[in-house]
């Protein structure tokens, strides 16, 4: 649907709040997503001359384009495929950090869309995630799940956006995100970490909830904006075509749900962090993206990597990881 003005009308946020989910279509334009784009091309292209110089690669598959020299890696060698892959998405996807992803998270477009439904006062996570479906990987296989499931319980009364932007073209055949439309209203659902698919969790298929609905499938235009609800359940299936399907995901949530502004990692993280009302899993930096009434809290992109640097180094070092504590079951997934 197109927007007005670059927000939802009322009757939009009718249909976002009674299904659960808002297609923005070319929220982005071209222009817009290409410098993401080449941030990552070259990215991958550091990375791939690196390897090879290292004498563990012989052709960079340099010329072919950002939706298929990637793939081309994988299909050689699902190893080197896999290592760089990692080196851009890092832990569970948000690994890879440049000036251009934090400029799409406080592009003056998205802010207007969010602000349409959750109101001028902005928070943002360094939680956004960059996502990679490289064609034949099994791994990228999304499950059912909702994004709530990796929330604190406390946040769950509290509406927290998942704005998904594809930077190319999402289709069926590539893997586009599905959606189960009004089953948000049934609140959290039960979830299980995934044995076959390790890092995520899956709602297992008996459990979702019968809306009488069918499943959408988003099938969009690179720049546009599929929007969700934390308790929106939704899943990818594989790419079967022979290019990645690149895309990234950020959120939004107003200043009163719960965050962690301000709040730094700490050494014994699993006391520390007991009483403290966390937004997300795994816990990542939180920060103001825009305010109106504050305007001199919001980040700038200096302060936003020293909290993501902060962040991402101290909560990858293993053990001391903080799991979530409300899926306390095991894995249910045959």
């Amino acid at each position: 649907m197109k927007l007005s003005d670059g927000k939802l009308s009322e009757e939009q946020l009718a249909f976002f709040y009674r299904e659960g989910y808002f297609i923005a279509e070319n929220v982005l334009n071209d222009n817009e997503i290409e410098p993401l784009r080449q941030e990552l091309a070259a990215a991958v292209d550091k990375k791939l001359r690196q390897m090879k110089s290292e004498g563990r690669i012989e052709d960079t598959h340099e010329g072919e384009s950002f939706e298929k020299r990637t793939a081309s890696i994988f299909l050689d060698n699902e190893q080197n495929g896999a290592e760089l892959m990692y080196h851009l998405e890092g832990y569970m996807g948000g690994g890879f950090r440049g000036r251009e992803i934090f400029r799409l998270i406080q592009h003056p477009k998205l802010l207007r869309l969010a602000e349409s439904i959750i109101g001028s006062e902005l928070v943002s996570s360094s939680i956004y995630r960059l996502r990679t479906k490289v064609p034949g990987d099994k791994m990228k296989e999304v499950p059912w799940h909702q994004d709530a499931g990796y929330f604190a319980g406390q946040c769950d009364p509290h509406l927290i956006l998942t704005f998904w932007i594809p930077l190319v073209k999402a289709t069926k055949e590539n893997g586009c995100l599905k959606i189960l439309p009004r089953a948000h209203k049934q609140g959290i659902i039960e979830h299980f970490w995934c044995q076959e698919k390790k890092g995520y969790l899956v709602i297992e298929e008996e459990d979702l909830p019968e809306r009488g609905q069918k499943t959408m499938a988003a099938q969009v235009d690179a720049g546009s904006v599929v929007v969700l609800t934390n308790m929106t359940p939704h899943s990818s299936a594989s790419n079967l075509t022979d290019k990645v399907r690149w895309s990234i995901d950020v959120r939004y949530q107003n200043p009163k749900t719960p965050n962690n502004i301000g709040l730094k990692p700490h050494l014994n993280q699993a006391d520390h962090l007991r009483n403290v009302e966390l937004a997300c899993y795994p816990p990542e930096a939180d920060f103001i993206v825009q305010s109106r009434e504050n305007p001199e809290t919001v980040v700038n992109f200096d302060q936003f990597m020293n909290l993501r640097e902060t962040y991402y180094h101290h909560y990858t070092k293993g053990d001391d990881y903080p799991a979530p504590s409300r899926w306390t079951h095991e894995p249910a997934l045959k």
